[in-house]
């Protein structure tokens, strides 16, 4: 079994918690993103609370462990590993609990590149242990606002993962799955499900807007969230996501693979 004290070494030495590579300038520029109710900052959350900017950074320093004082306003961001590990205890504390009644679950990444290992390690032991990994929507087309403009992506399934791919992706060589924050995909895939009489997911497992779009239509959701995704955290605080675990979501792949095997050996799932 993977311990707390060997992860936590892990955490630090990937910078997926510590020093991380997310800077002070985009965290803050969040923030004030976040408090004047930018919809490319909410991510699908609609906060019921007034968040203004000293909020978030309240919120961020008791969450994530980000330094509280607002004169610090360049650099590079922190995350205690501490927070990191108590939050991944409760994230395998869901899962194990969803895998013990082996009840229907939906998965999905807007950071397909660096996250989908992670995600689809536990899609394969929740299959294992009986839990129907849902897969609505497959192909369906998401237009979704990118700093582009309108684009029309695709919604598709990778190893029980759901994605969005622009319909030009998908080349030889390349990661599938495009980067995204929108709730979009995750409110397709939800509607779709329903209108096809069920199953509906009694767990949601992602990031970014897979997370605060199916948390804020008052489905189960845990994921993880970078210093830079508030939503997530003010989503926890108002009761609309479960468990959001503060952890960088934009290191290599390889990083997240000790992630996959402690929550596993807490969930009671490991092989």
């Amino acid at each position: 079994m993977l311990t707390a004290a060997r992860l936590r070494a892990h955490l630090v030495a990937a910078r997926l918690a510590g020093v991380v590579a997310t800077s002070r300038e985009d965290s803050l520029r969040s923030y004030r993103l976040f408090a004047a109710r930018d919809p490319r900052v909410l991510i699908g959350i609609d906060p019921e609370g007034a968040w203004g900017v000293r909020d978030l950074l309240g919120l961020m320093a008791e969450k994530c462990g980000v330094s509280a004082d607002l004169r610090y306003i360049s650099g590079l961001d922190v995350i205690d590993p501490e927070r990191t590990l108590a939050a991944l205890d409760v994230f395998a504390g869901r899962i194990r609990e969803v895998a013990r009644r082996g009840a229907p679950v939906l998965l999905g990444t807007g950071h397909p590149r660096p996250l989908l290992g992670f995600y689809a390690g536990l899609a394969d032991a929740l299959s294992a242990a009986g839990c129907e990994v849902l897969t609505p929507a497959q192909g369906r087309c998401v237009d979704i606002l990118t700093r582009f403009g309108l684009r029309t992506h695709r919604l598709d399934y990778v190893r029980g993962v759901a994605l969005v791919r622009e319909p030009a992706s998908g080349r030889p060589g390349r990661e599938p799955g495009a980067h995204s924050h929108s709730p979009l995909p995750v409110r397709v895939a939800l509607d779709a499900a329903a209108e096809a009489g069920g199953p509906l997911p009694e767990l949601v497992v992602g990031d970014h807007g897979w997370v605060c779009g199916a948390g804020q239509l008052g489905f189960e959701a845990i994921g993880l969230a970078d210093t830079d995704d508030p939503a997530l955290f003010v989503g926890e605080a108002e009761g609309r996501v479960s468990v959001a675990v503060p952890v960088d979501d934009a290191v290599r792949s390889a990083h997240y693979r000790p992630l996959i095997r402690y929550v596993l050996d807490r969930a009671c799932l490991s092989r």
